[in-house]
């Protein structure tokens, strides 16, 4: 039976650079099992992987725009330091949780620092980057 958008599956799966720089990757761990369709897996990943079987072990190359997007420049923020909460440890390349008045939370990337500002990209780490994305079926169930 081949995987399908509601199909609870078992796999192995890497997403790195073309070159093989790893961001994610459970080969060496222990298989990831997740639902289709629930969130556990990018969108756009998933699609990849519907009509594959039991067995198939599959490498995509993925442009930006089919990935995680090319990113938006206007998602890059200078906030002065003074809007930030007191108790924010920042350090230049470091991801930092925000929240919103509702109670969600959101990540930016610390580009940069000053005595006076901060520079926040909220874009997808790996927006702007084409990928390459293995998967190896273990099992579909």
């Amino acid at each position: 039976m081949p995987i399908q958008s509601d199909s609870y599956l078992t796999l192995h799966y890497r997403v790195s650079t073309p070159e093989g720089e790893a961001f994610v990757s459970t080969f060496d761990l222990s298989p990831a099992t997740l639902q289709m369709g629930s969130g556990q897996l990018a969108p756009q990943l998933e699609a990849r992987l519907i009509g594959l079987r039991e067995g198939d072990h599959r490498v995509f190359e993925l442009l930006p725009e089919e990935a995680f997007g090319v990113g938006n420049p206007r998602l890059i923020e200078r906030i002065a330091r003074s809007a930030l909460p007191p108790e924010a440890v920042l350090r230049e390349n470091a991801v930092v949780e925000f929240s919103t008045p509702d109670g969600g939370r959101f990540a930016g990337f610390l580009r940069a620092l000053s005595d006076t500002h901060a520079v926040f990209d909220f874009n997808h780490p790996l927006a702007g980057k084409r990928i390459r994305f293995e998967v190896n079926i273990i099992a579909i169930l």
